[in-house]
């Protein structure tokens, strides 16, 4: 079973992006009756290359949702796992073992491979790019970093033969910018979770008992100084990470829909770059203001906002019912 998955509007119930991944089922598990009916499967999904949709089959299916939206598209097949040769329909057959010693020289020759291809000019721009901004990454000591090991397996080549490739890296960056949206979530909460641990203890102490704090609280059992904090703090997240999203989702809205390997290039190199120079903003302020953290964060919090956006918006989006126009995070010191 194979599935279409496109990117919804941030604002336009009904409207796609022309560009989805597909999605191929590996497995499926019913768990309705573990769950009361509240979840009716568990499903395992691989995506196996990009699809162009060109046409909405079944638009009224977006209202009554009694099956899924049916779509007209052209497959691109990036991963080659779609146009798979006899002989490796053959291959199905092999056990276990063999298939474990076939995909570890697999893997060995595809890194081989990696390292005797020439980069081309702008391949080597985005390495030394993604190289200066580790170097940021350890001298600001970030949170959410990559490690000084991963400049050598970051991947630039063209293709899915090769590995590591551009696409592994792609899904690297990705891991990076959700990442950093926790930490920016965790960073905010950590002083209203710190009031709330205060104030648990000291209703404990009121009762004179030395039990301990409960794992959960609800909304209702809170002060009101601190339900009006919560509240605040949620509108705050929203106000500040929810921007941070829609740009993560964006950015790889972008990449699905560029056209070749060197406009994927270019975008990664944007990506990156933009990064850089936030740190880079960041690593000023820091020396200019003596690395005081609320006021860092006060100005870098300005700077993101008014950084640009990339030119190469995504294409249109289409209405349902008309036709379109661990390398990661750990240090290694």
């Amino acid at each position: 079973k194979r599935f279409v998955v496109s990117m919804s509007h941030p604002s336009e119930e009904g409207r796609f992006a022309q560009v989805g991944v597909l999605f191929s089922l590996e497995e499926l598990k019913e768990v309705s009756e573990m769950t009361g009916d509240q979840v009716k499967y568990i499903c395992n999904h691989r995506v196996t290359g990009r699809v162009r949709l060109h046409k909405v089959l079944n638009p009224e299916a977006w209202e009554n949702r009694d099956t899924y939206l049916k779509v007209k598209g052209t497959i691109i097949d990036d991963t080659g796992d779609l146009t798979k040769s006899d002989d490796d329909e053959e291959d199905e057959g092999i056990s276990m073992d063999e298939n474990i010693s076939k995909e570890l020289v697999t893997t060995l020759q595809k890194a081989a491979l990696a390292d005797a291809i020439e980069k081309t000019p702008e391949e080597e721009v985005l390495l030394q790019s993604f190289s200066d901004l580790v170097e940021f990454q350890h001298d600001l000591s970030e949170d959410v970093r990559f490690t000084r090991a991963s400049v050598r397996s970051f991947g630039v080549a063209e293709g899915t033969d090769i590995d590591p490739n551009l696409w592994t890296s792609i899904r690297l960056w990705q891991s990076y910018a959700e990442q950093r949206l926790v930490a920016g979530q965790n960073e905010m909460q950590k002083e209203f979770q710190e009031r709330l641990v205060e104030y648990l203890k000291k209703e404990q102490g009121k009762d004179g008992g030395e039990a301990e704090l409960p794992s959960a609280i609800g909304f209702q059992d809170l002060s009101p100084e601190l339900q009006a904090e919560l509240i605040d703090l949620q509108k705050r997240m929203t106000a500040e990470l929810k921007p941070l999203l829609l740009e993560q989702t964006l950015s790889m809205q972008k990449i699905l829909e560029a056209a070749d390997h060197d406009e994927r290039v270019e975008l990664m190199r944007y990506f990156v770059d933009a990064e850089r120079k936030r740190l880079l903003a960041k690593k000023t302020l820091k020396s200019m203001f003596g690395g005081e953290p609320a006021m860092v964060a006060s100005k870098e919090s300005s700077i993101s906002e008014t950084t640009a956006a990339p030119s190469s918006t995504p294409k249109p989006m289409s209405k349902v019912e008309e036709e379109p126009k661990s390398q990661l995070f750990a240090d290694d010191e």
